[in-house]
């Protein structure tokens, strides 16, 4: 694990090491959205991870999909996420708020104005989601117009200005995991037959049109942004031609000379490593079903830059103390995930706290 250890530099970040704690919904903001103390106190004890990116915050009322979810587009979600902010910058850490529109993957029960939900396509997703009345199967979506697909851009545009006033380090958009950002991109999700639609230059624009977007807005060195090539959440399908919409997507945003791109991998070795060679800043991999025995496996042959940790970053508050010591790891407690308060959310054990008891 020698490499873990070693300093860098991404955006304006002076990293001590290599790890990041990844995005993971946690399910915990008020029911306006706005973060509240435990947040503070549930970054802030990872702090030590370097860089934090944050569960997705939606940029609007339609970009909510679950229940208490944070967002970031009104002072109130500003002001508690500069609380979150200010206790992590204080503890050595930097932030880095996540921009998720979910689009279709939504219902009406569990957003504000308790509307359709919005998508390139009017097609349902085929899966469920949890509302307060129990699962439920996710209705058809609306399609967006033209004119709505330029506002949400702007909504993306407003949501990374908030981020800043916050007083995050930057924003990662969101454009994995079967959200908005990946519903354009997927080749079952958009029939599209208008700019938005059909080739692989039209299904990766609305993508790049975010980026660009923020990127005008905060600039270049304060955004990043997360794919996931051939992960199939969501019901998403990205079809032969998902790898090819991928090199060209990370060439267009390479372009943009963001501060990192951010993969969620799943098994496509040959499309990694072209991504890697098209990519020449900061790249992040965040390898599913990854070892322990094995986290900086793909920062020593030279594929990643950065390791996001996600499971042993919930359940270690610690896990940097822990990793360089060799210490043994808490289990996290997968029925806490998601159920709010401050159990298997804030309660996790630190070395020092264990050895009080």
């Amino acid at each position: 694990m020698e490499k873990l250890w070693t300093p860098t530099k991404i955006g304006n970040m002076e990293l001590h090491h290599r790890l990041a704690m990844a995005p993971m919904t946690r399910s915990r903001a008020q029911e306006d959205g706005t973060p509240g103390e435990l947040a503070a106190e549930y970054y802030t004890q990872r702090a030590s991870l370097g860089l934090l990116i944050t569960e997705g915050a939606q940029p609007s009322d339609d970009g909510q999909g679950y229940l208490w979810s944070p967002g970031i587009y009104t002072e109130q979600h500003i002001a508690g996420w500069k609380k979150v902010i200010d206790s992590v910058h204080e503890a050595g850490g930097y932030v880095y708020i996540q921009l998720m529109h979910v689009g279709r993957m939504s219902h009406p029960e569990n957003t504000p104005h308790h509307r359709q939900a919005v998508a390139p396509s009017a097609i349902a997703p085929g899966v469920d989601m949890f509302t307060a009345n129990g699962m439920q199967n996710i209705p058809v979506p609306r399609e967006l117009s033209q004119e709505e697909i330029q506002i949400t851009i702007q909504e993306f545009r407003q949501a990374a200005a908030a981020a800043i006033a916050a007083g995050a380090d930057g924003v990662e958009i969101h454009g994995a995991n079967g959200y908005l950002i990946n519903q354009f991109i997927g080749e079952n999700s958009n029939t599209r037959t208008d700019e938005y639609g059909g080739s692989i230059e039209n299904r990766a624009r609305f993508a790049i049109e975010v980026a660009q977007a923020i990127v005008e807005e905060i600039g270049a060195d304060k955004t990043g942004f997360r794919i996931s090539p051939h992960t199939p959440l969501g019901g998403i399908e990205e079809g032969e031609q998902g790898p090819d919409l991928y090199r060209y997507l990370t060439k267009e945003l390479a372009q943009l000379n963001l501060a990192y791109l951010h993969i969620m991998h799943l098994g496509n070795e040959q499309l990694l490593k072209d991504i890697r060679s098209i990519w020449t800043n900061p790249l992040l991999i965040n390898r599913a079903g990854r070892t322990l025995e094995n986290i900086s496996a793909d920062l020593d042959s030279g594929l990643a830059d950065l390791v996001p940790v996600g499971v042993w970053a919930l359940a270690n508050p610690d896990l940097v103390e822990r990793l360089q010591i060799g210490a043994p790891l808490n289990e996290a407690n997968p029925a806490a995930f998601f159920s709010g308060g401050s159990e298997g959310y804030t309660d996790y054990p630190t070395l020092k706290e264990l050895e009080k008891q």
